[in-house]
C-alpha cells in the first residue's frame, strides 16, 4: 500500500521515516531547481550587460577615432586574457559595425602590423570563445 494514502497514525516508524526522507528529497530538488533558474537568470543578465557595455565602448572608440584620437587598448597589463592578435582582431571588428568580411578584417589587420597567416583559425577561435559572432560564412561582428 502507498505510504501517502495511509493515515499517518496507522504508519509504522519505517514508513514514516521513508515518507519524511521522500519529502526532504523533493524539497531539496525543488530548492536546487529554483537556484538553477536564478543562476541562469543572473547569467543571462550578465551576458546582456556585457553585450551592452561592448556596444557602448565600440561606439565611443569610433567617435574617438573619428576625431583623430587613439583608442586605449583594453585588457593591458599583467594577466590580460586576450593576448596579442586576438585582442587586436576583436578591436578591429568591434570598431567597424555592424559586420566585417574576412577580407576587410585581413586588410585592417595587415595595416595594424599583424601576421595574417592564420587569420581564419584565429577568427574561428574567437568565435568559439564568444568574442566574435558570425551571422554567415566569412562575415564577423562583435557580440
Amino acid at each position: 500500500m502507498n505510504a501517502i494514502a495511509k493515515n499517518p497514525e496507522e504508519m509504522s516508524a519505517e514508513e514514516l521515516y521513508a515518507l519524511a526522507r521522500q519529502r526532504e528529497e523533493q524539497e531539496a530538488a525543488e530548492q536546487e531547481e529554483a537556484r538553477r533558474r536564478e543562476r541562469e537568470a543572473l547569467k543571462e543578465k550578465r551576458r546582456e550587460l556585457v553585450k551592452q557595455h561592448r556596444r557602448e565602448l565600440a561606439q565611443l572608440d569610433r567617435e574617438i577615432r573619428k576625431l583623430g584620437g587613439r583608442v586605449p587598448r583594453s585588457g593591458q597589463g599583467k594577466g590580460a586574457r586576450d593576448a596579442g592578435p586576438s585582442r587586436v582582431l576583436c578591436e578591429i571588428v568591434a570598431s567597424n559595425p555592424p559586420e566585417m568580411t574576412t577580407k576587410e578584417i585581413r586588410e585592417q589587420a595587415q595595416q595594424a602590423g599583424l601576421n595574417v597567416k592564420n587569420l581564419s583559425q584565429t577568427l574561428g577561435y574567437l568565435k568559439r570563445q564568444g568574442k566574435l559572432t558570425s551571422p554567415r560564412r566569412g562575415v564577423y561582428s562583435a557580440p
